[in-house]
């Protein structure tokens, strides 16, 4: 890939998308195309076949999508369905029309089963039932793993599924209604901190092991992808079954001990209460990244670089 190569980002606007359009940019690449929601709205069919038609990609990067934590998942499962199916059949398609060369589809690890062994392999989709909270959206992403698994079988296209593990950073979410971990955990004992809250309830026992990312991280594995030479890439193309890659940090961390530490770093001296009567959701998830390791890639940020990073710049957000 050459640093004139035509690259269409869906969804430059949110954390991932965002991050893609400052880690492109900081390699040289310049030949980057995206449009805010006011020109094209990925849920309109005709709109998304007419926009990037008009620009003409040479690679397609799908981080457009439809996200939110346990309580958005639970509270309006229509939704992340219903748009989710949109937003990527629609690109996907766009992308067939206008016979893009190569197209990454963001998926999430919340696609393997609930109680698969681990660390998940890229073997383990489909191998059991999902975690119920989440189910919709997981759906969702799985019918976009197998319309690219299609299209490679059928058409021989080069369409490629990441499987991310729990990501976080700049621009993420902190609405609490809708937000994951992380964002939810900074914004709750930022703001205990501010109002000087004796205690902050933590939802579930604390138990639940989780991965997490920096979002840069994501986009330097991407920009590895795409940057592997024609004979590697080519190998992750699998046109008997799915072709999919997972990326993560390979450290996972309990939701208690993930609790303490951004308490830490946001200075938060109260007590921390872990509130039961909500769920965990999935008991442990930790993504086998293997695959990606051998090819050479690797983490740069360590978890509490990335927390460090990502809490300066939700505090830069509230005071603007």
């Amino acid at each position: 890939m050459n640093k004139k190569t035509k690259i269409f980002i869906a969804g430059h606007k949110g954390m991932v998308g965002s991050s893609l359009l400052r880690v492109l940019t900081k390699y040289g690449y310049k030949n980057i195309f995206y449009l805010p929601k006011e020109k094209l709205n990925f849920e309109n069919s005709e709109q998304t076949m007419e926009k990037i038609g008009e620009i003409d990609p040479d690679i397609i990067i799908i981080a457009a999508a439809k996200v939110g934590g346990i309580n958005a998942n639970s509270s309006y499962p229509y939704e992340f369905i219903k748009k989710n199916l949109a937003i990527q059949m629609n690109i996907i398609e766009a992308g067939i029309k206008n016979n893009v060369k190569r197209l990454i589809f963001l998926g999430s690890s919340c696609v393997y089963p609930k109680f698969c062994s681990q660390p998940i392999s890229e073997n383990s989709l489909l191998s059991g039932e999902l975690e119920f909270t989440n189910r919709p959206y997981a759906i969702a992403k799985i019918a976009g793993i197998e319309t690219c698994a299609s299209l490679n079988r059928q058409y021989k296209k080069k369409f490629l599924s990441l499987m991310p593990c729990n990501l976080f950073g700049p621009k993420d979410n902190y609405d609490l209604k809708n937000s994951h971990v992380i964002p939810a955990l900074i914004k709750k004992f930022h703001q205990a901190k501010i109002k000087k809250q004796k205690q902050v309830k933590v939802w579930g026992s604390g138990k639940a092991l989780r991965e997490f990312m920096y979002v840069d991280d994501l986009s330097e594995a991407i920009l590895f992808i795409l940057e592997l030479n024609k004979t590697k890439f080519n190998e992750l193309i699998n046109f008997n079954s799915f072709s999919i890659l997972n990326i993560g940090s390979s450290e996972e961390i309990s939701i208690r001990n993930l609790s303490q530490k951004i308490a830490k770093l946001t200075n938060y001296s109260g007590k921390i209460k872990l509130d039961k009567k909500y769920p965990d959701g999935t008991p442990r998830k930790i993504l086998d990244s293997n695959k990606i390791n051998q090819l050479g890639w690797k983490c740069k940020f360590t978890l509490d670089e990335g927390l460090k990073i990502t809490y300066k710049d939700f505090v830069k957000t509230i005071e603007k």
